[in-house]
C-alpha cells in the first residue's frame, strides 16, 4: 500500500455531512475535487461526482461523494452487524466525552447502547450521522467511562 486507507461514504448533503465529520468527529478537509461524466461514467460511479478527502487525524481518511444527481433512496434498515456489507465507520478517541458533547450537540443519539469493557478497558458506542450512517466510537483511556457511558 502507497497510501492511507480511505472510506466512501456517498451523502445527499455534502456540506452538511463535511460539517459532521470536521465539527463532531475531528476529520480535516484535505482535498476537494469534481470527477467528470468521462470519468465517473466509465469507472462505474455513476457519472459526475463531487468527492471531499476528510483527513481522520491518526490516519486515513473520509471521502465524502456527492453524485450530480441526488442518490438513490433505500429504505433504512435496522442496523446489523449480522448483515452483509459496510456496517459502521469507527473512530478511535483518548476520550469520547468531548466527542459524546459534540454528537450531543448535533442532535444526534446512540443507536446503540454504550457499552465498557473492563477486560480490554475500552468504552464503544454507536451513534448515527446526519444521513443515517452508523460512527462507532471506542475510548481506550482505561477507566471508567463518564457522561453516562455504561454498560
Amino acid at each position: 500500500m502507497t497510501l492511507p486507507f480511505e472510506v466512501g461514504v456517498v451523502v445527499r448533503d455534502l456540506a452538511s455531512m463535511e460539517r459532521f465529520y470536521c465539527e463532531v468527529i475531528g476529520c480535516r478537509p484535505e482535498r476537494r475535487s469534481r470527477v467528470p461524466e468521462s470519468v465517473g461514467g466509465p469507472a462505474g460511479l455513476g457519472g459526475e461526482l463531487e468527492v471531499v478527502w476528510l483527513g481522520v487525524p491518526s490516519g486515513g481518511r473520509v471521502k465524502l461523494i456527492r453524485p450530480r444527481s441526488a442518490p438513490v433512496e433505500v429504505p433504512a434498515a435496522a442496523w446489523s452487524a449480522g448483515r452483509p456489507g459496510l456496517s459502521y465507520l469507527t473512530f478511535h478517541v483518548d476520550d469520547t466525552d468531548p466527542v459524546v458533547a459534540r454528537l450531543t450537540a448535533a442532535g444526534a443519539r446512540p443507536s446503540r447502547t454504550p457499552s465498557w469493557y473492563p477486560r480490554t478497558a475500552a468504552g464503544i458506542s454507536f451513534w448515527a450521522d446526519p444521513e443515517g450512517n452508523v460512527v462507532e466510537l471506542v475510548d481506550r483511556r482505561g477507566g471508567r467511562p463518564r457522561q453516562g457511558h455504561s454498560n
